[in-house]
């Protein structure tokens, strides 16, 4: 039976320090942040609620996954925005210097799920995916 509405996913991660993910995610990307405590920090990220939690030993080693002809992170999140959103934090991330794993570009060119896309890891060494549609629909087809 589709929704109408989604309900927001919840992931929880680790970062190597707080005040780095309340930069980083907080001022550089723009996610209110929820409560928090010494050892966590809620952020609503595009509507979801992400948390990170203080354990710098968990940190880092992303394997990777040939995508495209690129080296995917594996492990990564992010969020499906709408075009403009997308490009204007792509021109945000650029004006801040951010190093991509893998720069803004389009992917799938002409094919069914032609997405723009690009990667980037938060301070503690957490991929990030953000990307846009050209056809929302085919967000799922095959």
């Amino acid at each position: 039976m589709p929704q109408t509405t989604l309900p927001p996913f919840h992931l929880a991660f680790p970062v190597r320090d707080l005040a780095e993910a309340r930069a980083f995610y907080g001022d550089l990307l723009g996610c209110p942040e929820g409560r928090s405590s010494n050892e966590w920090v809620d952020f609503n990220f595009f509507g979801h609620q992400i948390v990170t939690h203080l354990s710098p030993d968990e940190c880092g080693g992303a394997q990777t996954s040939k995508v495209d002809d690129h080296n995917v992170p594996v492990r990564h999140f992010g969020a499906v925005l709408d075009m403009g959103a997308w490009e204007a934090l792509a021109g945000k991330l650029q004006d801040a210097g951010t190093k991509f794993v893998i720069e803004p570009y389009v992917r799938f060119k002409g094919e069914v799920g032609e997405q723009a896309t690009m990667f980037f890891m938060d301070p503690s060494g957490n991929a990030l995916e953000f990307k846009a549609f050209k056809n929302i629909d085919s967000l799922f087809a095959k």
